[in-house]
């Protein structure tokens, strides 16, 4: 049976890693470990390879995910009710040999890392999509002056190109971040001691490690949940970075500022309004960074609370929140990567934004302009005052301020833009080199 999408799902579940997460995609990953482990088993001679193969070919057959949840119920995970499918389909020394040794959550836990490491890869690669679309507007913008804004209040300029390199650069630490991530193989017995195992659990973890291409830890994980907490820190930061991209994309899409549009043809409209053309993208991936730091804590929260050698409850509170978590943030990236690939940037809204307080963004470097002949002292007060003016009559500063300095050419050049952006540039181009140099 194939998972359909609900309701909510293409706004709210965009990409790949909906994909990976899905029901359907769980029960696969239950079923190559079960078929994993056997062959593991073959790999160091507990169980004949004629039966390790009887027993992946029972695992390759499909199992209906919404009949084995139903069935999950009166064991209180799903790996009961597979093994026993999966033995009624098998005789012999392959119907025992399967899961032998093993306990439900060396299973579930095992295929949690898989189903993780899909959608994981899923959401990188979004993520280097949007870094990539951020890289080519970073370039693209390197030079144009913009207003920088703190405290949503204009402050000082910066350049469009180094805010463009700002967003990349954090989508670029998200990615490096999840891919130094490493998914491990959980496999203990009962309580860990591996003693199902008659002196060979060691070597059948090694081998199932190896056939899984997962890490081998070297004690079982069972209450040490440090791997799931790392994950959800590392989905939290990417839904942060993809929270903030799309924040700003947002705010610079508002009909009074409208630096950025999404370009989309016959996207963005409202049931009533006819001229709306809402930043859907952005909006949507806004939303999905929205619901991961609640999903992150819900993680935490379990991954915190597991007791003695197996948990009851704790471990079960995982299996929800860290799915929507990594269907959460893998939609924000989908959805940001659609953003920012179609995204337009109006040169005459940017520099009319700029121009919007009539010279107040140069306010700083006017002080600093002045200081050579006023005195620190003076020149703060005489642009301070100056300031004051122009915003309590609503006068434009750079008046205000010549008929202080009783000089206009030189207010002209201390609110020239141009020469209030610093190392801008520079730091673009930095940026744009260290994504060069990586390897």
């Amino acid at each position: 049976m194939t998972d359909r999408p609900g309701l909510f799902d293409p706004v709210l579940a965009r990409g790949e890693a909906r994909t990976a997460v899905a029901d359907d995609a769980w029960v696969a990953a239950l079923l190559e470990v079960e078929s994993a482990l056997a062959q593991a088993a073959a790999d160091v001679g507990t169980l004949a390879r004629a039966d390790a193969d009887a027993i992946t070919d029972a695992c390759a057959r499909p199992v209906d995910a919404h009949a084995l949840g139903e069935e999950a119920a009166a064991s209180g995970n799903p790996v009961v009710p597979l093994v026993a499918a999966l033995r009624q389909r098998l005789d012999g020394a392959a119907a025992s040999g399967v899961h032998r040794g093993a306990t439900s959550q060396d299973v579930m836990d095992t295929a949690a890392m898989l189903v993780s490491r899909r959608a994981v890869a899923a959401i990188a690669a979004d993520l280097c999509t949007a870094a990539d679309a951020t890289a080519g507007l970073a370039a693209t913008h390197r030079d144009r002056p913009a207003a920088g804004r703190t405290l949503l209040q204009q402050a000082a300029p910066i350049t469009a190109g180094l805010r463009f390199a700002g967003w990349c650069s954090g989508l670029d630490a998200a990615v490096a971040a999840l891919d130094a991530w490493r998914p491990a193989v959980q496999l203990g017995g009962a309580v860990g001691t591996l003693a199902a195992f008659d002196g060979h659990g060691r070597a059948l973890r090694a081998a199932l490690a190896r056939r899984l291409d997962l890490a081998e830890p070297v004690l079982a994980w069972h209450t040490e949940r440090g791997r799931v907490a790392e994950l959800a820190g590392l989905l939290g930061r990417a839904g942060a970075a993809v929270g903030s991209v799309a924040t700003d994309l947002v705010l610079l899409a508002q009909t009074e500022v409208g630096e950025v549009r999404e370009d989309v043809p016959g996207r963005g409209g409202s049931s009533t309004l006819p001229h709306k053309r809402n930043p859907v993208a952005a909006v949507s991936a806004r939303a999905a960074a929205i619901a991961a730091p609640g999903l992150v804590a819900s993680v935490l929260t379990g991954a915190s609370l597991h007791e003695h050698e197996r948990a009851a409850g704790p471990w079960h509170a995982e299996w929800r929140p860290l799915t929507e978590l990594l269907r959460a943030v893998g939609s924000g990236a989908s959805w940001l990567a659609d953003a920012l690939g179609h995204l337009a940037v109006d040169p005459d809204r940017v520099a009319a934004s700029l121009d919007a307080t009539g010279g107040l963004l140069l306010a700083e470097q006017a002080t600093t302009g002045l200081r050579a002949r006023l005195g620190h002292a003076a020149a703060k007060d005489l642009v301070t005052t100056a300031a004051a003016t122009a915003q309590d009559e609503g006068r434009p500063f750079a008046d205000v301020l010549a008929e202080a300095l009783g000089d206009a050419d030189e207010v002209g050049a201390l609110l020239d833009p141009a020469g209030a952006l610093g190392e801008a540039a520079a730091l673009v181009d930095d940026l744009l080199q260290t994504r060069k140099d990586r390897p």
